[in-house]
């Protein structure tokens, strides 16, 4: 007798307990099933780790930038200006110019062209004692201010749309308001020679060396400039 009782709570415990409801329909309860000790501690599994963002291209320095910034950021500057050979006459003709002008320098400091005439254009501003900013306390009668842009050209949008910009290094020479004209991608006689042939009014227009803006403006002089001596 006791070993049929025992037959039947074993059964109770595995089995669907079956019960009736109105109308004699019949209802199925499930009995409840605890989770093993191990399997409620067992740790939840780690998350997957999030896709790491897209890290900013840390040469490409946007907006109003030095000539420190952008050589702690991109050595590579360093050593082009080490390896430039501007003309140096020319660089002590730009501290004579007539003052006031204002020359904006349109950059990426990821460009190789960019490297080469600002660059270039900074050695000779060291060889006359100038600072790359210019200005009365800089040892020059002109102010200089650069402008980092994108690898597309788009950024700063402000700044990409008020020049009109094409192509980098683009140097916009302006006096009263007003453009004299610019130099862009590559300087036909040393980038130095160009701007002051610009400040001093032997050049107007476009200056360049590039056959995809020769033809977008006036033509370089046949001849470079002479600076004063």
């Amino acid at each position: 007798m006791n070993r049929g009782r025992s037959a039947l709570a074993v059964a109770a415990v595995l089995a669907i307990v079956v019960t009736r409801g109105a109308g004699g329909r019949a209802a199925a309860a499930r009995v409840p099933i605890e989770p093993s000790p191990a399997a409620a501690a067992a740790p939840a599994a780690p998350a997957a780790p999030a896709a790491p963002s897209a890290a900013p291209d840390p040469e490409a320095l946007l907006g109003p930038i030095t000539r420190e910034q952008v050589e702690a950021a991109v050595p590579a500057w360093v050593q082009a200006g080490v390896d430039a050979k501007p003309d140096l006459a020319a660089a002590q003709g730009l501290a004579a110019v007539a003052p006031g002008a204002e020359v904006t320098v349109l950059l990426g400091t990821w460009c190789s062209d960019s490297r080469r005439e600002i660059s270039r254009l900074w050695k000779a501003l060291d060889g006359i004692g100038a600072s790359a900013g210019g200005g009365a306390g800089g040892g020059l009668p002109f102010t200089m201010s650069y402008v980092g842009v994108d690898e597309a050209k788009q950024q700063p949008a402000a700044a990409v749309a008020a020049a009109g910009l094409r192509y980098v290094p683009t140097l916009i020479v302006r006096r009263g308001g007003r453009e004299v004209g610019r130099i862009v991608e590559s300087s036909p006689h040393g980038v130095e020679v160009d701007l002051l042939a610009l400040l001093d009014g032997k050049a107007t227009g476009l200056l360049t060396a590039s056959p995809k803006m020769k033809a977008a403006g006036s033509a370089a002089p046949s001849a470079p400039p002479h600076s004063r001596q």
